[in-house]
């Protein structure tokens, strides 16, 4: 945890620093909160610790911070979001450079977080300084951060809580950009518009176990499996939208458990994730796949049995092209000179979330490293993000 008596830091780099140095893997806060506390409150920010508990998870403290006017007043209210907690480092000794030494190298930042996020965190601190120090706390409106310890975890105890607590109470968020490491080679080259719907499927084939000397007298479930992974797999869902990718679906396990060379098992165990597009919802996609299988099941007759288990971590979302999305476009194309993309690609986020409250980008950082060892963010890049950031708020909040 980072010394109590530290002065406030707001310069992007160093305050990157500082938070890299506190060790907030999920779901620990390591000091990391407290930390951006000491930097915003000196800065006009109400600061406000949202920590929830819910039984059968981590208890998760988060952070909400607020400067302008009044919750109830009538100017907008832009959010930076992100997320504090940190993926573990895996094998420590691969790392050339410790993960939480925070260590400046050959013009990069390394550490776990660098890139996924505290980067951008510190980015949207040291921003939020400078456009307050010219425009002072009486801009128009209010900015606000929201920042949870629970995104690389379940995302039961952080933003969805932190959202409903503030519309609970009739505060209400305008715009929103999270400061996920959406660049994918060179900083600014992508924003993420929206993410595509994730479910999983825990799938249970049963058939009769039996001696493989008497097929006749068994019904093995691994075959029935076999058919239903070729119902699934053998032609695309759908061919994509205007917006997002075409709906793909991977089995990540099959798991039988026999031992024996003789014996046909009885039941087998499989897995899948599907990452959909706006085409679909969780529930009609599901109805869809049930359909596949079951044709493909019933074609092999026998008495084998499905049984399906679901988890849907996201439905698929995006802010379309407009007001918000020309905003911070333009802001990347006129402090970098780079027409970023409009994208969809990648994993889910918390913005899956804020999206059901105001309109929500993604952009920050490159994301190569992000969740590896050495990972790093180019010094020049947090530089940067600070800027392109600061921009944004100096349009949104236009005099």
């Amino acid at each position: 945890m980072p010394d109590t008596l530290a002065p406030a830091i707001t310069d992007v780099v160093e305050l990157t620093r500082a938070l890299v140095r506190c060790e907030s893997v999920t779901p620990r806060e390591a000091g990391a909160l407290e930390l951006l506390e000491r930097a915003l409150k000196p800065l006009g920010f109400q600061c406000e610790r949202m920590d929830f508990t819910q039984a059968g998870t981590d208890d998760v403290a988060n952070l909400y911070a607020r400067v302008g006017q009044d919750k109830f007043g009538n100017g907008k209210h832009f959010c930076f979001a992100g997320h504090s907690d940190v993926v573990p480092v895996g094998d420590l000794s691969s790392w050339t450079i410790g993960p939480f030494s925070a260590e400046l190298s050959n013009g990069f930042l390394f550490g776990r977080g660098a890139a996924d996020m505290k980067g951008a965190i510190a980015a949207f601190t040291e921003a939020s300084a400078r456009f307050l120090s010219r425009r002072g706390r009486d801009f128009g409106g209010s900015i606000s951060l929201l920042i949870t310890g629970d995104e690389e975890g379940p995302a039961v105890n952080g933003t969805v809580k932190m959202l409903k607590k503030l519309a609970d109470r009739g505060e209400k968020i305008d715009a929103c950009l999270v400061g996920e490491p959406t660049s994918s080679k060179r900083f600014g080259d992508m924003i993420k518009i929206g993410r595509r719907g994730s479910m999983t499927v825990d799938l249970t084939v049963r058939g009769i176990q039996g001696h493989v000397g008497y097929p006749e007298r068994l019904d093995n479930p691994i075959h029935r499996l076999s058919a239903l992974i070729e119902a699934l797999v053998r032609a695309p869902i759908d061919a994509g939208s205007t917006h997002f990718q075409p709906t793909s679906l991977q089995f990540t396990t099959i798991d039988v458990g026999n031992k024996a060379t003789n014996i046909a098992p009885g039941v087998v165990k499989a897995r899948f994730n599907t990452r959909f597009n706006d085409l679909w919802t969780s529930k009609t996609l599901l109805a869809h796949l049930k359909e596949r299988m079951e044709r493909a099941s019933e074609a092999l007759g026998g008495n084998g049995t499905i049984e399906l288990a679901t988890e849907v971590s996201g439905e698929s979302f995006y802010t379309a092209p407009g007001p918000l999305v020309d905003l911070v476009a333009g802001a990347i194309r006129d402090v970098t000179g780079i027409e970023t993309e409009l994208s969809t690609t990648g994993g889910t986020s918390d913005a899956r979330f804020i999206s059901q409250y105001c309109p929500v980008l993604e952009f920050g950082l490159v994301g190569e490293t992000m969740h590896k060892v050495d990972e790093k963010s180019a010094i020049e890049d947090l530089r940067t993000l600070s800027r392109v950031y600061e921009t944004v708020l100096d349009r949104y909040f236009a005099a």
